[in-house]
């Protein structure tokens, strides 16, 4: 599959983020980000209001109860991050790669051995026929298209298992590492609420959300249900060298029917419909224009100005790469001008930027 580029308008507008916004570790607590509150408006509007849409006070994720209302419901994407990253020695007697483990493939026919996409580095190293070594896994590239790279492990091998005790979560490309994934990053790059491996980035806005902050919510009368998308890799393959790339690749997701259930409830009840990520964004806005199947499906919906949004009422987000997808998304959901003013107050009040940053609330 061909790596998504960027198409012509898609792009809401960029802005220039000082590298020291760019968080490189999580706050102290899930729930003590800073964090926005954004309303929704026309862009017209926004414009004649001066950006008086967004209000910069300096709430805390942890105040989220108090800026919903009993009736609503928050939906969370409990997909959970594998270890994906191996770090490999090249055979016989190579340098040392790494490889990104993406997606299962279909196995092809006659072929017994289990197949994944992938990415790897250095890509002039691995070519098809190289043999790799991850501790004691064994691995080899069969095939290469452009970036990608297709892997094969030994026949029956559960792959996601053999990953938790060989490989690590990737963190993205901006978070620096000296030694790696660390101990707190297993626990700390995970929601308390991820239970299906399959992601390779985490659905980040709901890192903020502790236990003990989805309990008072609870208590207040805010509903909370789940959905899963597993999240690609755009997140890496942006850092790529000549690469700039906007659109996700095809991602698989399920709405549970409990899931559909609480949704018809709250609307009918009068309720908002608060999105918890881009992530859970794109998988209801999918599901809703794709007849809301009953079972696993994918989507290559790309939310950006026009969409007109069936079930989202509310978002809870993180502050985004310029050039991607999510900030399109952000941008169609909130009105360009006034996601375009809140990134800027956001850079002059110092806000913590991406993965382990500070958030938005867009209502």
């Amino acid at each position: 599959m061909a790596v998504a580029t960027r198409p012509e308008g898609l792009v809401p507008f960029d802005y220039v983020l000082p590298p020291g916004l760019i968080a490189q570790e999580p706050a102290r607590e899930r729930g003590d980000s800073r964090l926005m509150l954004v309303r929704r408006r026309s862009d017209t509007a926004a414009a004649r209001a001066g950006g008086a849409a967004v209000d910069p006070a300096d709430a805390l994720v942890r105040d989220l109860p108090g800026l919903l209302r009993s009736g609503d419901l928050l939906v969370v994407n409990r997909s959970r991050v594998i270890a994906a990253r191996l770090r490999c020695q090249r055979l016989p007697g190579g340098g040392s790669s790494e490889i990104l483990l993406v997606a299962p493939c279909e196995n092809r026919i006659g072929e017994e051995r289990v197949l994944w996409r992938a990415l790897g580095r250095p890509a002039k190293r691995l070519e098809p026929g190289r043999r790799l070594r991850a501790g004691d896994l064994e691995l080899e590239i069969v095939a290469r298209d452009g970036a990608w790279l297709e892997v094969a492990f030994p026949p029956g091998l559960d792959v996601i298992a053999a990953l938790e005790s060989r490989g690590e979560v990737p963190l993205p490309p901006y978070i620096r590492r000296a030694t790696g994934t660390t101990d707190a990053d297993r626990i700390r790059y995970q929601t308390v609420f991820a239970r299906e491996p399959g992601s390779v980035a985490a659905p980040t806005a709901g890192l903020h959300l502790s236990e003990a902050l989805l309990e008072v919510l609870r208590s207040s009368g805010v509903g909370v249900a789940e959905i899963v998308l597993h999240v690609g890799p755009a997140t890496f393959l942006s850092g790529l060298p000549g690469r700039s790339p906007v659109l996700p690749e095809p991602e698989r997701y399920l709405i549970p029917p409990a899931t559909r259930a609480a949704i018809s409830a709250t609307r009918a009840a009068g309720g908002r419909v608060v999105a918890v990520g881009t992530t859970t964004t794109r998988a209801l806005e999918a599901a809703a224009h794709a007849g809301w199947p009953s079972d696993w499906a994918t989507t290559a919906l790309v939310i950006a100005a026009g969409h007109e949004f069936q079930v989202v009422q509310g978002l809870l987000t993180n502050f985004h790469l310029p050039g991607t997808s999510l900030l399109a998304l952000v941008a169609a959901f909130a009105g360009n001008e006034t996601a375009r003013r809140a990134y800027e107050i956001a850079v002059e009040r110092r806000y913590r930027f991406y993965s382990y940053g500070d958030a938005m609330l867009i209502l």
